[in-house]
């Protein structure tokens, strides 16, 4: 195909345009006037190189790819090595995140005026609104990622009286969240110049539907709210539900909860439920120590002082069982065919629990053998009155 091209300087349009300002208002022409005055200036640099549009839009292509490849440079080889020196490790995560969504923002504006050179009306138009989305979502994962590092600093550093706590952590998360994708909804139609008026007019109507619908899915959503305000247990605390679940907290969102079991098997529970459940916080409570107890019985006839001091030297030669509360025996009741005593000791996390009271378990077992002991067990004597006549 042949171009024809005319002088920009002796005119006042651009190759290829029909611009019709007199049909436009005031604001409306001045504005097509300055972008005109700028795709000239754009235009007057390009015809240095070439005037065919296609080598034209190659080379805004590859000024910006060298462009975002200087920014990237500048980024990491300057830019992270003066955070280094700083004592916060904010700043380095933030220019990490910063330099992919620099990098790729900068080959959009490219891309932008490559198509500007090439094609115009409605192609131009569906392009520009495509590459205005993909700007939105970048920048919104940017965002997406910026709330939570931000958020997991301030709770890193955080006090009793500072409102976002590792408790209350995930709920600005999720809150953030909610704000960065309706701002990138919004952001999006815009692009494509959707009128927004209609679609927030039958918000209503479609909200009440869906709250007849999905009851369940918002009661979820409420709890989940609630939950990460009210923070009755946090990731990694060890809780016990009232159905008999018992495991590691390992996720709070705001539609369920998941739990880790000792089996190694992930439980996922609607926060409707957890909400409405009794829940048991082994690590819970001014520190994450949780008390062990080691129930035995003796037989009647033992020394009990004995029973008492070989408890007591198990419990403090035990690596695994703390020392600050130190551990305890008492002598809780006369039972039945035993003497019942019951170590106390504490440890320093729940999940230590069943592989302490193993270790104890053996430990005392074999120290009462060695010193005579005896551990009674259920026995049961059968007297026979008379035999029974032969035949």
């Amino acid at each position: 195909m042949d171009y024809q091209w005319k002088s920009l300087t002796n005119s006042n349009c651009i190759p290829g345009r029909n611009l019709e300002s007199s049909a436009l208002p005031e604001s409306e022409n001045h504005k097509t006037t300055m972008d005109q005055l700028n795709n000239a200036q754009i235009q007057q640099y390009l015809n240095q190189f070439s005037e065919n549009p296609f080598y034209q839009a190659i080379i805004v292509v590859l000024l910006g790819l060298v462009c975002a490849k200087i920014v990237n440079i500048i980024f990491s080889k300057i830019m992270l090595r003066i955070a280094d020196r700083t004592h916060s490790k904010l700043d380095n995560q933030i220019l990490i995140i910063t330099r992919p969504s620099l990098f790729y923002t900068i080959l959009i504006i490219a891309f932008a005026i490559a198509t500007n050179l090439l094609t115009s009306g409605q192609t131009e138009h569906v392009v520009y609104s495509l590459l205005k989305s993909f700007a939105v979502l970048i920048w919104s994962a940017f965002l997406i990622r910026l709330s939570r590092i931000v958020l997991r600093s301030i709770s890193a550093q955080a006090t009793q009286a500072s409102i976002i706590t590792s408790q209350t952590r995930p709920l600005f998360e999720n809150i953030a969240l909610l704000f960065i994708i309706g701002g990138a909804i919004y952001f999006i139609f815009s692009a494509w110049h959707i009128d927004m008026t209609a679609w927030l007019a039958s918000a209503g109507i479609i909200g009440i539907a869906v709250g007849f619908a999905a009851k369940d899915t918002l009661a979820n959503l409420f709890s989940g709210v609630f939950i990460l305000a009210d923070a009755p247990y946090k990731i990694g605390d060890f809780v016990v539900l009232d159905s008999g679940e018992r495991g590691e907290v390992t996720h709070i969102g705001i539609r369920s909860t998941r739990l880790l079991t000792r089996d190694d098997v992930e439980v996922t529970i609607p926060n409707s439920i957890m909400g409405n459940t009794k829940i048991i916080n082994e690590s819970g409570g001014p520190h994450k120590k949780f008390r062990i107890r080691l129930q035995v019985g003796v037989a009647y006839g033992s020394d009990i002082d004995l029973v008492r001091r070989i408890l007591m030297e198990v419990a403090i030669n035990s690596p695994d069982v703390c020392t600050d509360p130190e551990p305890r025996v008492r002598f809780r009741k006369f039972g039945a065919s035993s003497l019942d005593f019951e170590l106390l000791g504490w440890i320093d996390e729940p999940v230590l629990r069943g592989r302490v009271l193993d270790s104890l378990n053996c430990i005392v077992y074999k120290r009462f053998r060695e010193e005579n002991i005896e551990i009674p067990y259920s026995k049961q004597d059968v007297y026979i009155k008379s035999m029974p006549d032969k035949h």
